[in-house]
């Protein structure tokens, strides 16, 4: 949401979303940069149960310092830092930071070759760093890739990006689609990025908020698959077996902790 618009704050209140991004970064003009920090700042505690963080302007910009100091102060979820390169840009966010409360986290946005090639090092460079968010449209500009349907040319980045979230245990969001009006396009390049082992992904309009719900849920039919995966296992386990079958397929340990996670998330947005 961009800071310096006080409308699209306020409407930030309705959005049914997990968590906000208070933008100071690319969506404000270097003239309101200030005001829009203050703005920003001032609103944090104003959106009841989402996570609310705010992004700052980056390392090396005349802004950058300002923004991290007022937005420790503020308190918010997390603060989104862009273009993270290294674990040393970790550790001087992190020293910046240390004013701020324990709570607000540091999400790293991962948005050029140096920081995909390295970005293991970047998630683990601080218990503070909690998310990683791809920048997709600065990735494709650094690596000179057009940005097609199906994004061929970043599928080589976004699996390096997945695996090193996973390797570190964080959270990592894939990046934004440019065009609000193709909700079709949109609906399946969430189906990518969930397919990928993104754990969500970045929005830019109001009208993307329920298509990327519905395909980040669970769907029913996976809660009923899940259900019956543990069924079928617990009944094998009383049998003295170590595995069963569901629907034609073998059913083992690691299947049964799949459909216990998605049924977690599918009670967790359920009470959201």
């Amino acid at each position: 949401m961009p800071g310096a618009n006080e409308r699209a704050l306020e409407k930030a209140k309705t959005l049914p979303v997990d968590a906000l991004i208070l933008d100071l970064e690319d969506a404000v003009a270097p003239d309101a940069k200030v005001a829009a920090r203050e703005r920003v700042c001032a609103a944090v505690g104003s959106y009841g149960s989402r996570e609310v963080t705010i992004r700052v302007n980056g390392l090396g910009t005349p802004w950058h310092a300002d923004d991290l100091r007022a937005a420790g102060e503020a308190g918010p979820d997390a603060v989104v830092v862009p273009k993270v390169n290294s674990a040393s840009d970790v550790h001087a966010i992190e020293k910046a930071l240390s004013h701020a409360p324990d709570h607000t986290a540091i999400w790293a946005m991962i948005e050029t070759p140096v920081a995909v090639l390295d970005c293991r090092s970047i998630a683990a460079a601080s218990d503070r760093l909690t998310v990683l968010v791809l920048g997709t449209n600065d990735l494709a500009k650094e690596l000179l890739a057009a940005q097609v349907p199906g994004r061929a040319p970043l599928l080589g980045a976004l699996s390096t990006c997945v695996l090193a979230a996973r390797a570190t245990g964080r959270v990592i969001l894939d990046g934004v689609y440019n065009d609000v009006r193709d909700l079709e396009g949109f609906a399946a390049e969430c189906r990518q990025g969930r397919d990928f082992g993104f754990d969500g992904k970045t929005l830019i309009h109001p009208g993307q908020v329920e298509p990327c719900n519905e395909v980040f849920a669970p769907s029913a039919d996976e809660v009923a698959h899940a259900h019956r995966v543990i069924e079928a296992f617990e009944e094998a386990k009383n049998a003295g077996r170590g595995v069963a079958t569901v629907d034609g397929r073998m059913v083992e340990n690691l299947h049964v902790a799949d459909a216990q996670r998605i049924l977690a998330l599918a009670e967790a947005v359920k009470g959201a």
